[in-house]
């Protein structure tokens, strides 16, 4: 008798099944109240004293290592199910993953600066927050200098000489403190001013801003660099300069472009004139130089600046400027297709 359960021992070592009806067919086999093992026990009154203690250790063998088995082959059956149900078919053929979107202001800064990388301008970065100087002083603007009054700055409270920069032109006094002419680099960055939030206007925006600085740098090539742009990124290359004024700047000029008057969204965007202002520009006050350590006498250049948001409203024909900060799915979905 002792041999024939040390025969099941060995059989249930053996086991293995892969449904939920073996295993409880199994278990039945052995541990129902009609299973061997009961069938086992009532023999154990007519096994000799002599083998009553042996006798009774195999049965329990018997017993643990069936019940053991139940268990793992259930615990197994359980994981393979649950690993069915989380990843379904592994047969089936995988499906596509969802493309993100670039976001329009990426769109247009990118190709910005792809432009003017083609004309060997670099890229470079510099502070949000910024301190007096950096954004006012050193672009001819001391304090209490009545133009300083065209940008509504914010001001952090706890320092009245550190701000949030009002144009990425504080880049470009960073860059020139540091670098020695001949100087072409392009400065995009996010910007703030205390403006009036509307469909046309925001108080963060984001500006590109350029500067050339070499010897006998003159007006003529800050417009033949403009034409190059304003032809590359519109499509259009008839452009006008027009007389402005900016403190960092001297000639300094409005620059349009003629968008035309094609439809009825260029005689609203272009109030029926047909031309579109873009951009400002001039060649860089010698003070400016000065202030940044470059000899204004030997050297001599141009600036320029643009908003990026404004030309991603015109070219994506976005009709309220909030909708770029809005972080919407369904705006920015529209633009996957875009590279």
């Amino acid at each position: 008798m002792i041999d024939k359960i040390k025969e099941h021992i060995s059989e249930v070592e053996k086991f293995t099944a892969d449904t939920k009806d073996a295993i409880e067919a199994f278990r039945i086999k052995y541990l129902g109240k009609k299973g061997l093992l009961n069938e086992f026990f009532a023999e154990f009154k007519n096994v000799p004293n002599d083998q009553k203690k042996e006798f009774g250790q195999t049965i329990n063998t018997l017993k643990i290592n069936a019940t053991e088995k139940v268990n793992l082959l259930k615990e197994a059956l359980e994981s393979k199910t649950e690993e069915a149900g989380k990843y379904g078919d592994l047969t089936r053929p995988g499906e596509a993953m969802a493309l993100g979107a670039r976001h329009p202001i990426s769109i247009v800064k990118n190709q910005i600066i792809d432009i003017f990388s083609r004309i060997g301008f670099n890229v470079s970065e510099g502070p949000e927050i910024e301190d007096d100087w950096h954004n006012f002083t050193a672009l001819n603007l001391p304090e209490y200098h009545p133009a300083r009054d065209m940008q509504d700055t914010f001001f952090i409270q706890t320092d009245p000489d550190i701000l949030l920069r009002t144009h990425t032109s504080s880049v470009q006094v960073r860059y020139m403190e540091n670098n020695k002419p001949p100087i072409r680099t392009i400065s995009p960055g996010r910007v703030y001013r205390n403006e009036a939030i509307s469909a046309r206007s925001h108080c963060f925006f984001h500006q590109v801003e350029g500067l050339y600085i070499d010897k006998d740098v003159s007006f003529a090539d800050l417009k033949q660099t403009l034409q190059f742009f304003t032809t590359e990124l519109f499509g259009k290359s008839k452009i006008r300069l027009r007389p402005s004024y900016f403190p960092f700047t001297e000639p300094s000029a409005e620059v349009d472009v003629y968008w035309g008057l094609e439809t009825e969204t260029d005689y609203k965007m272009t109030k029926g004139t047909g031309w579109l202002e873009i951009m400002g520009c001039g060649m860089v006050d010698p003070n400016v130089l000065e202030n940044c350590g470059i000899d204004s006498k030997e050297y001599s250049g141009f600036a320029f600046g643009m908003g990026i948001d404004r030309i991603a409203l015109l070219l994506h024909q976005i009709s309220d400027i909030r909708l770029l900060s809005e972080n919407d799915v369904r705006f920015l979905e529209q633009f996957k297709s875009t590279l």
